[in-house]
């Protein structure tokens, strides 16, 4: 939390305790009158079991005031706001090699489920749009605000099969985005690019219009997998994946299993299109002093006390 006026913070401090201590030295004052003028046993013990209501309303008095002396200093805390004019592209991997069982229950499965969760994790009035690429890249669902229909999409994503061109689904996806706005490409690969145009070119072009690239990289180049139908180690092009998204001016993720790619896609989802902004506080220090203040004077009124 921070202040706007930082003096005011230091007056909010000595002024409630300096509030504390004008009221304990007044209740000396009126106790020494009290047993000056009164017998001495009957005062003590008409003041005793009277001490805490006293105690009680000078603290939430003490309170009320330093609230609104904290409300006029100006508190910022920072805040985790909706990113306006967000719009996201989930480029999913549908590749032959997506069929691989070393993260389960398949790697196209865990995709699928963690697309889920982006989208589960994005704010509402975010549009978010499916390109699916194997051999080819294809629009599975265009960028839209409706995220039931973007979840309904994700059960036509195709079968995995065929080769992985990764450059395709790059520029088809930014064929999917506003001209302006915030503007997000989510690619999910766990292939080399071998069809198709080259990956890092394209990424060259689409981060020129400031569009952010994030990538993902599921499985891994030591999972000993081959890819079905075929006599091919299922690999990951991690540098190529990793200078994407420096190019993209994003970060380069890798997940090994399921519940780390789902982790990751949540993780994507609050750093891009959700925002950390400074929110002013001091509206409601300034509702809770003066709702601290005046249920105070009502349980004066109440107890025949005042602070």
């Amino acid at each position: 939390m921070t202040f706007a006026r930082p003096a005011l913070l230091v007056l909010a401090l000595f002024g409630s305790a300096g509030l504390v201590w004008l009221y304990r030295k007044a209740q000396r004052r009126r106790t020494a009158q009290a047993l000056a003028f009164a017998n001495l046993a009957f005062t003590l013990d008409a003041l005793r079991p009277a001490r805490w209501p006293g105690a009680l309303l000078l603290a939430a008095y003490a309170a009320g005031c330093g609230a609104l002396l904290l409300a006029l200093a100006g508190p910022h805390f920072i805040a985790r706001v909706p990113a306006k004019d967000g719009t996201v592209v989930l480029c999913i991997d549908t590749s032959g090699s997506m069929r691989a069982r070393d993260v389960e229950p398949t790697r196209a499965d865990a995709a699928n489920a963690a697309a889920r969760t982006f989208i589960d994790s994005v704010p509402q009035g975010t549009r978010i749009g499916i390109v699916s690429f194997s051999s080819v890249a294809e629009v599975v669902a265009p960028p839209t605000e409706d995220l039931d229909a973007v979840r309904d999409a994700l059960d036509r994503v195709p079968p995995a099969e065929g080769g992985t061109a990764i450059g395709e689904a790059l520029a088809l996806a930014a064929q999917q985005l506003p001209a302006k706005g915030r503007r997000i490409i989510v690619l999910l690969t766990d292939g080399v690019n071998n069809l198709g145009r080259e990956p890092v070119a394209a990424a060259r072009e689409i981060a020129a219009r400031g569009i952010l690239i994030e990538t993902v990289g599921v499985g891994s180049n030591d999972s000993g997998q081959i890819i079905p139908g075929t006599d091919e180690l299922a690999e990951l092009d991690a540098d190529t994946l990793r200078t994407i998204a420096e190019l993209g001016h994003g970060h380069y993720v890798e997940a090994r299993d399921a519940a780390t790619l789902q982790d990751e896609f949540r993780g994507i989802a609050l750093g891009t299109v959700w925002e950390r902004k400074p929110v002013d506080g001091s509206l409601p220090f300034a509702l809770a002093g003066g709702s601290l203040l005046l249920a105070t004077f009502l349980m004066g009124l109440a107890t025949g006390r005042f602070p």
